[in-house]
C-alpha cells in the first residue's frame, strides 16, 4: 500500500494531509500542496485537480519543491499507482483509433522512432502492466501514466499537442 504525505508550503511546511489512494483534489484538504514526501508505493501527482494537466511520477522519496518536479503549479491531484507482478504488454500506433503501423512492447523503449521506426504514436492498447510514456526519447519531457486499458487519442488525454517518443514499465521499485 502506497502512502504520501502533502505539505501546503515548500521544503515540508504548513499543513498536511496524508493520502493512501487516489485524490481528485487535494484542495479540499490543502489550500495548496507545494512540497511531499512519498514513504511507500509509487504515485503520479497532477499540476490541475481530476488527474489533469502536467503530471510527474514520484516514488519513496521527498520532494521539497513543486518546481523541481517541472511542474508549472502547485500539486492539486493524485493516483496510487498499483503494484504490479507479472509481464507487461502494450501496443503502440502510429495513428489514432489503433490504426497506422502497430508495434508491441514488452520491455522499456528509450525512443520509438529510433527502435521502432515509428513517425509518430497517437494510440495504445495497454494490456498487462502500468507504464510511463514520454514526449521525448530517452525517458524525458512530459510524461504521462498509462494503466491497462485502450487510449484511442492522445488528444484526449488532458495534455495538449502531445506527441510520446518513449515508454518505461513501472517496474517493482515502488
Amino acid at each position: 500500500m502506497g502512502k504520501v504525505i502533502f505539505y501546503e508550503e515548500r521544503n515540508f511546511q504548513g499543513r498536511s494531509y496524508e493520502c493512501s489512494s487516489d485524490c481528485s483534489d487535494i484542495s479540499t484538504y490543502l489550500s495548496r500542496c507545494n512540497s511531499c514526501k512519498v514513504e511507500n508505493g509509487c504515485f503520479m501527482v497532477y499540476d490541475d485537480s481530476n488527474f489533469m494537466g502536467n503530471q510527474y511520477f514520484i516514488k519513496r522519496g521527498e520532494y521539497s519543491d513543486y518546481t523541481c518536479m517541472g511542474m508549472r503549479d502547485s500539486i492539486r491531484s493524485c493516483r496510487l499507482i498499483p503494484q504490479h507482478r507479472g509481464a507487461f504488454r502494450m501496443r503502440v500506433y502510429e495513428r489514432e483509433d489503433f490504426s497506422g503501423q502497430m508495434h508491441e512492447l514488452m520491455d522499456d523503449c528509450d525512443s520509438l522512432h529510433e527502435r521502432l521506426r515509428m513517425s509518430d504514436c497517437q494510440s495504445c492498447q495497454v494490456m498487462d502492466g502500468h507504464w510511463l510514456m514520454y514526449e521525448q526519447p530517452h525517458y524525458r519531457g512530459r510524461m504521462m501514466y498509462m494503466r491497462p486499458g485502450e487510449y484511442r487519442s492522445f488528444r484526449n488525454l488532458g495534455i495538449s499537442n502531445v506527441k510520446f517518443s518513449s515508454a518505461r514499465r513501472i517496474t517493482d521499485f515502488c
